[in-house]
């Protein structure tokens, strides 16, 4: 399959891709690493009039300290998220999640805002943002404005970036020293998308686990994280009633693949297998 005939664009700022969009509307599209976008084009599930290249934009790139956390630039591939040292030291969830991430050639071209914009609820990253309270950055006409991750993702594919927002970068806050962080998850094929995965951090102090953070992906429209389940955890509640508090906070649909019983078995077992980890 080919892609319906389309004008392409290659803008030399933000400001100039922002006022493109601004002017089609809904009949453009933004390209950046185009994993996801170009195969819908071909099968022709979309037709845009008109695609807006922002590879060009270097400002949309990169992994770099702020004031209180880290920035990750839209533009940021997967394999430059994997190789950052700033990342490794301090997003160390983010690490752990990278081998989970599709295959190589698809980590050398996808990008980090990509996978936050498309809002996959089977993806890793962003799981990572709602574990991680990160704050998603957009851009319009009208100036910047973030959006905190549990108010970002709204349902399968559904942001609350609207139609003419360009999302610019993710700033994630400090995560403190000795935390440590797990991600696991369970596909057909190894870098397919998850049928169910589970990120979980936590800082062990003596045989407690405190700042406990737990996101589910894979089981729901959106990344899920539950309060009560991380309460349990760091109270040090049995299995049993954890698994409780997540049968009351998720009931997942059946696919062609798997029931939703099955995917909520697999995330206690998931789960389970994550606080033994943390605990160690």
């Amino acid at each position: 399959m080919k892609a319906a005939p389309f004008l392409y664009v290659k803008p030399k700022s933000i400001d100039e891709a922002v006022a493109l969009k601004e002017r089609h509307g809904a009949s453009a599209r933004y390209l950046a690493g185009g994993q996801s976008l170009m195969p819908v084009l071909n099968f022709r599930l979309d037709r845009p009039d008109l695609l807006i290249d922002i590879n060009g934009l270097s400002e949309l790139r990169g992994v770099s300290n702020s004031g209180s956390g880290v920035k990750i630039g839209a533009l940021t591939r997967h394999a430059e998220v994997a190789k950052s040292e700033i990342v490794k030291s301090q997003l160390a969830l983010l690490s752990e999640c990278i081998p989970h991430i599709a295959h190589p050639a698809i980590r050398s071209g996808g990008t980090f805002g990509g996978s936050v914009a498309l809002a996959d609820p089977a993806a890793e990253w962003p799981a990572c943002c709602l574990a991680l309270d990160a704050r998603i950055v957009l851009r319009s006409s009208k100036g910047e404005r973030r959006v905190e991750a549990k108010d970002y993702f709204l349902g399968l594919y559904d942001t609350a970036r609207t139609e003419n927002e360009l999302l610019i970068r993710v700033e994630f806050p400090a995560v403190a020293a000795g935390t440590k962080a797990v991600a696991l998850e369970l596909a057909r094929r190894r870098g397919d998308f998850a049928i169910a995965g589970v990120l979980a951090q936590a800082k062990k102090t003596g045989v407690r686990l405190e700042n406990v953070r737990v996101v589910f992906f894979g089981i729901s429209d959106r990344p899920v994280r539950l309060s009560a389940v991380e309460q349990g955890i760091a109270e040090g509640q049995p299995m049993e009633t954890i698994h409780q508090a997540i049968d009351a906070g998720i009931n997942p649909d059946d696919d062609i693949y798997q029931s939703g019983a099955t995917k909520t078995h697999l995330a206690k077992v998931l789960l389970g297998r994550a606080v033994e980890q943390l605990r160690q």
